[in-house]
């Protein structure tokens, strides 16, 4: 016991103990035979007065042998005489090596669990004087002590795996290319958009970034504008969908004072602010078309004029648009302009989606937990499947999506270490989720296309509740109908009505018609 107490390397203590079972017991050659990880086949791992081949040749299967079987049944093997047991293989050590008088074979198992994981075995000399029963309590107790070491080391080598790999995560993404802008994850598909942004990154050209919504385009329009010579100068962002349609001239181009109701003083628009920087125009494609003219004329010669101004004022701007939806489509339905998309489309970047790029989603939530656990004085972590689960979903929100799952998780988690169960009770129901009406089994649709007759009630009156009522006239249903409707509903007009596929109004009108008052 005191060896553990020591050292919790296996190696050391096995070996020790293997050591003192021949010193002290005369328990001679001891050897501790492990299944190898994933695999049926079990050699020895630790031996004591064994040469090096002696052990090499000490591979098994189940059911090999005297120790074979041990890995097999679970049960203690006592060989009284290895000379008189034809199961007993010779396979380690010689006879030749072994005294010539009767030598016992002692194969004790070792459990974790319950499941047998190896065997614990040694050669007695019969000549002894110690009895065998004391001799199977001392091997019983090392057995079992021998299990739980293992399955300390078990423990520890599963938790050390997964802070290996989260180590791992987090110098992947420290190391990545793409954080000098705050951009996580070294996929395929993200790592080509960066690189097509950084070699644009010292033209004036204007870029166009396409992608769904959620993607993070907001922090590539910023990562173009940091690695380009204007860092240093304003970054105007705005969101063209949060604009109203009256605002966008004020807002963009600025106005002069009395240019409106309102205008008291003169204010310099949104492009007049990021001059000699960038400006970034997200949702673009919700641009009204009256300024998409004004927009293209803007970026054509370069300058501005004020809302109620006389006098143009040039401007040095580099235009980084955005939008999730596709230009050239609506080009085609006339909802954009052709000419300004293509004066857009000079330099186009598709960012790709979360589904796109899986691989980066633990280095993702690494990121998002340690911000998030900042922010709000947690100290909340995921376990691996929770991870593995994580990556397997769809993400149609992409990383937007993703960062608001994992803080709803942090906010409420009840436990430091979330594991996949718990992970799964803040995943979206794909079915509640997905908007759309479930078609109606077939019998309720071949139900509600048969008109209604007193003989057919019986069977139909619980198959009409259909998604859409249908016009029907006042004599569309009989008063036998009507009262069996009631008779089910136990009196309540509104699911009678229901049944009917009426509303209750509609049913009211018809009780009344056929003088069932």
């Amino acid at each position: 016991m005191s060896l553990v107490g020591k050292s919790l390397s296996p190696e050391v203590v096995l070996r020790e103990m293997l050591h003192l079972l021949s010193e002290l017991l005369g328990l001679n050659r001891g050897r501790v035979v492990l299944r190898d990880e994933g695999s049926e086949t079990a050699r020895i791992h630790y031996a004591y007065g064994m040469t090096r081949q002696e052990m090499a040749r000490g591979v098994y299967q189940p059911g090999d042998g005297v120790t074979g079987r041990v890995l097999a049944t679970g049960q203690l093997t006592i060989v009284q005489d290895i000379d008189q047991e034809p199961r007993f293989l010779l396979r380690t050590v010689r006879r030749e090596d072994l005294p010539s008088g009767p030598v016992s074979f002692i194969a004790m198992p070792i459990k974790i669990d319950r499941q047998t994981v190896g065997v614990m075995a040694c050669h007695r000399i019969r000549s002894r004087m110690r009895t065998l029963s004391d001799d199977l309590t001392v091997l019983r107790i090392l057995s079992t002590l021998a299990g739980q070491l293992l399955q300390l080391q078990q423990s520890l080598l599963a938790k050390t795996k997964v802070l290996e790999q989260r180590n791992e995560i987090l110098t992947k993404a420290l190391q990545a290319e793409a954080t000098r802008y705050g951009i996580v994850g070294t996929a395929p598909s993200l790592l080509k958009a960066i690189s097509e942004l950084e070699r644009v990154s010292d033209a004036t050209a204007s870029v166009l970034l396409m992608g769904e919504s959620g993607t993070g385009k907001e922090l590539f329009a910023r990562a173009l504008h940091l690695a380009s010579p204007r860092r240093d100068k304003p970054f105007i962002k705005i969101n063209c969908a949060a604009i109203p349609d009256t605002l966008f001239e004020s807002e963009l181009f600025g106005h002069e004072r009395g240019a409106f109701t309102g205008a008291a003083t003169a204010r310099a628009g949104w492009f007049e602010q990021a001059n000699a920087g960038s400006i970034f125009l997200d949702e673009i494609g919700e641009m009204p078309l009256a300024m998409q003219t004004k927009l293209l004329r803007t970026l054509q010669e370069g300058t501005i004029t004020r809302l109620g101004g006389k006098k143009e004022i040039a401007i040095d701007v580099r235009l980084v648009a955005a939008t999730n939806r596709d230009l050239a489509h609506e080009v085609e339905v006339g909802a954009f302009r052709q000419d300004l998309y293509y004066r857009l489309n000079v330099i186009p970047i598709h960012l790709p989606s979360l589904a796109e790029r899986r691989e980066d989603i633990p280095a993702l939530v690494l990121h998002f937990l340690n911000h998030i656990n900042q922010a709000h004085q947690r100290n909340v972590n995921l376990s691996q499947d929770a991870l593995d689960l994580l990556q397997q979903q769809e993400w149609p929100g992409n990383i937007r999506e993703l960062s608001n799952l994992i803080e709803r998780a942090i906010l409420l988690a009840e436990h430091p270490i979330l594991d996949a169960r718990d992970i799964a009770r803040f995943l979206p129901d794909k079915r509640k989720s997905s908007g759309m009406a479930q078609p109606l089994p077939p019998q309720h649709q071949e139900a509600a296309m048969r008109p209604m007759n007193s003989a057919s009630w019986g069977q139909d009156v619980a198959s009409t509740a259909v998604a859409v009522r249908p016009y029907a006239p006042v004599a569309s249903h009989s008063a036998a109908q009507l009262t069996a409707a009631l008779t089910q509903s136990a009196g309540n007009k509104s699911r009678a009505a229901q049944l009917l596929g009426l509303t209750p109004r509609q049913f009211s009108y018809r009780w009344e018609k056929l003088g069932l008052e």
